[in-house]
């Protein structure tokens, strides 16, 4: 394990720290909705990568995409969700037009939005596909193996998460304004269509 974890790790950032729906959608949700949305949807997103770290660990997707007809089925849920949910954070009103975290300002993601854009993220079984096939941790034990793998990643991607998720209420301050904070809601709806594009494309 001593030989291949900083190898799992430093894969494990570059898979989990590049750009994408999870990622961008984090930064949109903390510049357009501030700290406290963007706290409870980064925890649903955590909460859904575990359930893909153990569903890709153990072959469980494997055996539902074989199924007929279930790949074009999940494809088509999946784009429809990016598509809500980026027009959910290109329609945010500016943080000016309502006080901070406020209940009823409008539909903020939240831990069911995080938990479901994991579930239905590809990017997210294809890396955690990546990770598990191309890394042994513990040789001998499979069990073992996958429950160190999801550890390490589970803290790789909070980490990784919490730094989108401060970057975009570093831009809260900024979208205050009305005219900025409609071009950034703007520009991460599209950042993050592109993103998904980009992945459903691979």
């Amino acid at each position: 394990m001593i030989d291949t974890l900083p190898g799992f790790v430093l894969a494990g950032l570059a898979l989990a720290g590049s750009p994408g729906p999870a990622t961008l959608s984090l930064a949109a949700t903390g510049a357009a909705f501030g700290p406290r949305s963007g706290l409870a949807y980064m925890a649903g997103i955590l909460a859904g990568m575990v359930a893909v770290m153990i569903m890709s660990g153990t072959g469980i997707v494997a055996l539902l995409l074989a199924l007929p007809g279930a790949t074009p089925a999940v494809t088509a849920l999946a784009a429809g969700y990016f598509l809500y949910l980026a027009w959910r954070i290109a329609t945010a009103p500016p943080l000016s037009a309502v006080p901070r975290d406020s209940p009823g300002s409008g539909p903020r993601p939240g831990f069911a939005d995080g938990l479901f854009l994991s579930l239905a993220n590809p990017k997210g079984y294809a890396a955690m596909a990546a990770l598990f096939s191309g890394f042994v941790l513990v040789t001998g034990r499979p069990v073992a193996d996958l429950a160190v793998k999801c550890a390490v990643l589970i803290l790789i991607i909070a980490a990784v998460n919490a730094a989108w998720l401060l970057a975009g209420v570093a831009l809260a301050g900024l979208a205050r304004h009305p005219a900025t904070g409609r071009a950034i809601n703007l520009a991460f709806a599209v950042l993050l269509l592109r993103s998904v594009a980009a992945t459903f494309l691979l």
